[in-house]
């Protein structure tokens, strides 16, 4: 995570600059809070931390307690310490006191005094909100030389304020994240300042030829004499100027004459086109009130992309988003944040690269409004970003129904709200990666909060879609939000998600906000990495316990469901390894499910699937639950059964009919492919054999290939191999689905909003008795670019029976055996028949595997693991 900076002091000359560290102490240790920022303050055992820094964050930075992520750790850290405010002091120098100086910010968890050279600049009641901005004016309390600020941090309560919270995603970290999560910027200008500079668009659609652009910034005269100034600049390389009269004190909107660009170059979701982004840039100069000659006052910029968002609701209720005018299926999971809110963009662009292996267009952010460089990254990489409110905390306390930790409103949250809203609407606004807004979460708003949001919307001219809630409830102005949150949250067998005849399900119909089977059991070597060996004694032989790294949610706090269904269908877990490997089997069908569900429904005629977050992408912490790769960076059988699923061009089964579909998520047509379907005993007695072709629509485009008729003389459980490939024979997709004669049953009528009971298994467990296989390893090349590192390898089945080799997982590992982290295959757990063979390739960072060299290791579920160099 990000280093603690020494560093406390800022020299402040340039239009914007943040301050790149703090001294942080307990108020306990300052009984003078004018004090903190006189001069002589004396500093000492004060602890310096980077910006973007909360205060057990900063606790940590010094090693004050051991690794929180490990065991039960957190939980010996003192929470008393955090029941009081906490000081971040920093100094600030100035060489020139000719210009004016303001502290701009946003991101304190979640109220503070601000002080400048012991003045009381705000108090509490003024700085309330994580998501509030504030501009204020400094300029008459510092002078020449070094200048002392200090920010006084109040105990967070998402359950009071609206701030961040954490709800039932993890253990919440004891000290509720009090502190910065943003930057501090110290901005300098003349007499004029420039905000929010930001461009409208409007695209034809759907031509696509035209776009208008309309700029707009607020130019503020914050001296004390009337002055003239013109802002001039260029959009999208177009020069553009206004000339405009301030009063003293007088801000003005100017909105330039609006520029068409013909032909524009339009800003797409990765997988659909390009991500050109256009640039904003203005300077206010000013005819001065001693000077004829115009000097620059200010400075703005900011970058934008062409493109269109529209949504509509369709005959059965469900929300369908279109970009660029073409309809397009939301397949996103929910993003978390690092739990003590600690920024590293290198690890955030880690978690988005990932997003993009894994083939998701979206991930949505449930509060958690990660800092500006995550939407820069998500407006180059063209991921789509759904943010909004999280529920069942203070932002939902004045609508929720009672059994949840929010308070009500009082009077002074209803502004706060506003602002919180008006905040994010501006500093969004402009990034084509954020194509709606949630305003309600678990809950809709009332009309009193609603119109606020909206005004502020409004305002701030919002462009894209506004939501009313992540749930099917209604709001007074906008109405139905078209989502659902039917659930599931804990495990339930794959053929659920093709349900679409119960209207309080999760199954693959309407836009489903959040919803997964619950348990993320992650690999070996990160479960060795933060489990005790007595924890992980527990984890596989007793799933009625309650895991401290699952939830802290006595709903989702053990895993009662989960091992029941693992030893009802997989057979009971001989240990801890053969309890791994089938969670990840079973993990990896569910979530593969999951998403080819919705992906096949999406051009149903009659109550399609439009959306799916998978509930949740990562966790912020060590998890055992809610996850498609760990902290650590890990990817277990969930990640690769979504990124199964997710291929642009895809080969897919059919729980409910047995049919076999081929997805096109790309923009073209498909034509002329085949697919092949192979059904087989566990002794690889080929049981049926059908080739048949197939072309497919683009945009989420599908056609069904074949149905799988009965078949005389299955084993109890067998495996059916799919296989796509173009007209030259080259393999798209490969897609292998281990079945049972005997079906998972459910009992819909007992469907609870976190599950549907299973009251029959099928039968998986044949897979233990497969017969051993044997795989090679040829060709290995590792090959150095940069900073980069790339390993291919090509596996073979080499035995000579008629047994695949199944499940085979690969890893890149160090010298000491442990996984090289992150890393992208382009294809893992691939399951191979004698004689085949798959050759997969692998990124990495030379940096990730320091001194050591690299090695393949190969484990599957019938051949020995073995670990071979891959130089």
């Amino acid at each position: 995570m990000r280093s603690v900076h020494a560093q406390t002091s800022l020299l402040a000359n340039g239009p914007a600059t943040p301050i790149p560290g703090f001294l942080i102490q307990s108020s306990k240790q300052v009984p003078d809070d004018a004090a903190v920022t006189k001069p002589g303050f004396p500093t000492n055992g004060w602890l310096p931390v980077a910006a973007r820094t909360t205060v057990l964050a900063g606790l940590l930075a010094h090693g004050k307690y051991p690794d929180p992520y490990f065991s039960t750790n957190m939980k010996s850290i003192d929470k008393e310490q955090f029941t009081v405010p906490w000081w971040y002091r920093s100094n600030l120098d100035l060489t020139d006191t000719s210009k004016r100086t303001y502290l701009d910010f946003s991101g304190i968890l979640s109220r503070a005094d601000v002080w400048v050279n012991g003045n009381l600049v705000a108090d509490k009641n003024q700085i309330a909100g994580t998501y509030t901005h504030h501009d204020l004016d400094i300029t008459d309390l510092v002078h020449k030389g070094s200048n002392a600020i200090a920010f006084k941090i109040y105990p967070n309560n998402p359950n009071r304020d609206l701030t961040i919270g954490w709800l039932d995603w993890v253990q919440t970290p004891p000290d509720r994240n009090m502190g910065m999560v943003r930057d501090i910027l110290v901005r300098r200008s003349g007499p004029v300042a420039l905000r929010g500079a930001h461009v409208v668009t409007k695209l034809t659609v759907p031509s696509l030829d035209r776009a208008a652009l309309t700029a707009k910034v607020d130019v503020r005269n914050d001296s004390a004499a009337p002055v003239r100034t013109t802002v001039h600049g260029q959009v999208a390389g177009v020069p553009i100027s206004k000339t405009v009269d301030l009063a003293a004190k007088e801000k003005k909107t100017v909105t330039f004459d609006t520029v068409e660009l013909r032909r524009p170059k339009v800003w797409w979701p990765a997988q659909l086109g390009k991500q050109p982004m256009y640039s904003l840039t203005l300077t206010a100069s000013v005819t001065g009130q001693s000077s004829v000659a115009a000097r620059s006052s200010d400075v703005a910029q900011s970058s934008f992309g062409v493109r269109e968002v529209t949504s509509t609701l369709t005959s059965a209720g469900g929300r369908l988003y279109s970009i660029n005018g073409k309809p397009l299926l939301i397949r996103g999971a929910g993003y978390n944040a690092e739990i003590f809110l600690r920024w590293d963009q290198q690890y955030v662009q880690d978690k988005l690269n990932y997003v993009k292996d894994l083939g998701l267009n979206a991930i949505r952010l449930e509060g958690h409004l990660e800092p500006d460089e995550f939407f820069e990254m998500t407006d180059r990489m063209g991921l789509l970003v759904m943010p909004g409110w999280e529920c069942c905390d203070k932002w939902e306390g004045q609508v929720h129904s009672g059994g949840e930790s929010g308070e009500r409103w009082v009077e002074a949250d209803y502004p706060i709200a506003k602002a919180s809203m008006t905040g994010e609407a501006e500093r969004l606004r402009d990034h084509p990666s954020v194509f709606t807004f949630l305003i309600g979460s678990d809950w809709a708003p009332n009309e009193r909060i609603e119109k606020n949001y909206l005004d502020a919307l409004a305002a701030a001219d919002w462009q894209t879609p506004v939501i009313a809630s992540a749930s099917g409830r209604k709001s007074p102005q906008l109405g139905s939000g078209g989502m659902k949150m039917n659930g599931p949250y804990d495990w339930i067998p794959p053929n659920y998600w093709y349900d679409k005849a119960h209207s309080d399900s999760g199954g693959a119909w309407g836009f489903n906000s959040e919803t997964s089977g619950g348990p993320g059991i992650p690999t070996m070597d990160t479960l060795n990495r933060f489990l005790t060996p007595a924890e992980l004694e527990i984890l596989w032989k007793d799933p009625t316990a309650a895991q401290y790294h699952r939830s802290s949610s006595s709903t989702f706090n053990n895993f009662k469901l989960f091992g029941n269904a693992l030893a009802g269908r997989y057979g009971a877990p001989k240990n801890l390894d053969d309890y791994v490997r089938k969670s990840h089997l079973a993990q990896y069908e569910n979530v593969r499910a999951e998403f080819e569900s919705h992906a096949r429904n999406f051009t149903d005629a009659t109550n399609p699937s439009t959306g799916l977050i998978y509930w949740q992408l990562n966790s912020g912490w060590t998890s055992l639950n809610w996850q498609l790769f760990d902290v650590y960076l890990d990817q277990n059988g969930a990640y690769y059964g979504a990124k199964k699923a997710n291929e642009p061009l895809h080969i897919q089964y059919s729980y409910d009919d047995q049919s076999v579909a081929v997805i096109n998520q790309t923009p073209k047509a498909a034509n002329g492919l085949k697919a092949t379907v192979k059904v087989y005993n566990l002794d690889g007695t080929e049981k049926f054999s059908q080739t048949t072709k197939v072309s497919v629509p683009g945009g989420g485009g599908k056609a069904t290939a074949l149905t799988i008729p009965a078949i005389e003389g299955l084993s109890t459980t067998y495996l059916a191999k799919l296989v796509l490939t173009d007209p030259a024979g080259r393999e798209l997709s490969r897609n292998v689905y281990w079945l049972s004669t005997k079906p998972d049953t459910l009992d819909w009528s007992k469907t609870d909003w976190w599950y549907t009971p299973t009251t029959s298994y099928a039968d998986l467990s044949g897979l233990s008795d497969l017969a051993p296989a044997t795989v090679r390893a040829d060709n290995l090349q590792t090959v150095r670019t940069g900073y980069s590192v790339t390993t291919t390898v090509t596996l073979k089945n080499t035995s000579t029976g008629k047994t695949p080799a199944f499940f085979v997982d690969t890893d890149i590992v160090d010298n000491a055996g442990k996984p090289v982290l992150p890393v992208r295959w382009t294809d893992n757990a691939a399951t191979l028949w004698p004689g085949e063979s798959i050759t997969l390739k692998a990124t990495y960072r030379a940096s990730d595997l320091g001194t050591s060299t690299p090695s393949i290791r190969i484990t599957a579920w019938n051949t020995p693991t073995q670990t071979i160099p891959a130089n």
